[in-house]
């Protein structure tokens, strides 16, 4: 019993010095830390206060920068302007009128915008206006846009002024209510001349002919009113030389009659602005188509290769028919082909343009068609050419060395061109148009080279010694 009595003491007090230790490990933990506490409590006291020196530090640099901009007459200028705008925003930060609420403002520029007048168009005359001018249309960017689309134009105002010189404003017209526009010039320098009417003889033109088949040949116009009358300044009814009725003759075919627009001029063919009464006027035109028939000519240029000649030329068309007035048809006989020979070398078939006399609108054929026949080239002696005088103006006698009339000519072509040869085909002459009574020359002696022939003609003597004395002699006429 008493063994089990002191057991149970012994583990009492085994339990007692195990608490004892208990609670002075306990005691050490907490005095740990309590000992951390107190040195973060310590760092961060100590960091609070840095932060806070800072602060002030920084406050105190900036209250020292204000005071020495505010109280320093440099930057007073500066410092008003600043604050006037802060209190500008203050008051207007929220008004419906706000600088940042306010709707943006466009602007778009026109060019050559048409210019009108105003003014009484039967008593004056007006000078000095431009025609157009520059707009610039200012607003919300909606409404730019709209009023740049609108078919508006600038207006002068000349109602109720005299005659004379004046300075009038330009207003843009047309553009609505909701934009402001600006026009430049925004004035104009004007003239107004009292009007009058002077009588003019009508002249007329023709236009658009190039329209007209050249067939056709206009007659003379006829007029239903030879005068017109023409109201105007003073001034511009001296300027004006002509009026012209222009005649328009795209497509007619015949005879026709319509009304042709009345123009003045000037001297110098410029148009004048002027008020022409009336404004048109009938005419009536007759229409024909005059015409002829013509032979077509071959005429050959430039030099074949050495010992080569022309044998034969055939044309698909011998004639052509030619249109045109019937003066100029009077004196045409007949049309050419001309070929240039230096550009053969063997036989061939070409194309070539026929050459109208000046004054012929049109033809039937404007080409023919060329056959070409090449050969050899031999000589031909054709002796006796009777020599003839041409241009004998001065009626002189001649006294010709050894009483020569004839001259020898050497023919060159194919013998089938030769063949038939004779003297009577060549024309040799002298020419007497510088001549003078008592002089002695030797006169150069001509031979003319038929172009439509395919033979060549050189003299044999080129020279004849003549004396010239006064007097008659009897004439022989070159046949041209």
């Amino acid at each position: 019993m008493n063994q089990s009595h002191q057991i149970i003491k012994k583990m009492e007090v085994n339990k007692m010095v195990k608490d004892k230790n208990k609670m002075n490990n306990d005691s050490e933990v907490k005095l740990e830390l309590a000992n951390r506490i107190a040195q973060q409590s310590k760092r961060v006291s100590t960091t609070y206060q840095n932060f806070e020196a800072g602060i002030f530090k920084i406050f105190r640099t900036i209250s020292t920068l204000i005071d020495r901009i505010l109280f320093n007459s440099k930057y007073s200028i500066l410092v008003s302007l600043g604050l006037a705008i802060l209190f500008y925003i203050s008051i207007n930060f929220n008004s419906d009128n706000s600088l940042f609420s306010r709707t943006t403002i466009n602007a778009k520029e026109l060019y050559n915008i048409k210019v009108n007048a105003s003014y009484n168009v039967e008593s004056f005359e007006l000078s000095g206006l431009p025609t157009t001018a520059n707009i610039t249309i200012i607003g919300d960017a909606s409404d730019v846009i709209t009023a740049s689309n609108k078919s508006g134009y600038v207006l002068a105002d000349l109602d109720g002024l005299v005659e004379g010189k004046h300075v009038v404003k330009l207003k843009a017209v047309g553009f609505g209510d909701n934009v402001n526009v600006k026009v430049d010039p925004s004035n104009a320098y004007v003239t107004l001349k009292k009007k009058t009417t002077r009588q003019f003889d009508l002249s007329y033109d023709f236009i658009n002919t190039d329209k007209l088949n050249n067939i056709y040949i206009l007659g003379k116009p006829e007029f239903e009113n030879s005068k017109v009358n023409v109201r105007a300044s003073q001034d511009t009814l001296d300027n004006i030389s002509l009026v012209k009725a222009l005649i328009d003759v795209t497509g007619v075919d015949g005879n026709f009659t319509k009304a042709a627009k009345l123009v003045a001029y000037d001297s110098s063919g410029n148009i004048v602005n002027a008020d022409i009464v009336p404004e048109t006027v009938n005419v009536s035109v007759s229409v024909t188509s005059p015409s002829k028939t013509v032979p077509i000519v071959l005429k050959t240029t430039g030099e074949l290769p050495e010992g080569m000649s022309i044998d034969s030329i055939t044309m698909d068309n011998q004639t052509v028919t030619i249109y045109a007035s019937d003066t100029v048809l009077n004196k045409v006989e007949k049309v050419t082909v001309e070929l240039d020979a230096s550009t053969l070398n063997k036989d061939t078939k070409i194309v070539q343009p026929i050459v109208l006399p000046t004054g012929v609108n049109s033809s039937t054929i404007t080409k023919v068609n060329l056959d070409i026949k090449l050969g050899q080239t031999t000589s031909k002696e054709i002796e006796h050419v009777d020599i003839m005088y041409i241009n004998n103006v001065n009626k002189l006698s001649l006294s010709v060395l050894n009483n020569q009339t004839t001259v020898t000519v050497i023919a060159y072509g194919t013998e089938a061109n030769l063949a038939q040869l004779t003297k009577d085909d060549i024309n040799a002459y002298i020419d007497l148009q510088n001549a003078q009574a008592g002089v002695t020359e030797d006169i150069p002696i001509y031979v003319d080279q038929n172009s439509t022939s395919f033979v060549k003609y050189v003299l044999k003597q080129n020279k004849l010694n003549v004396t010239y004395s006064d007097g008659s002699t009897k004439e022989d006429k070159k046949d041209e």
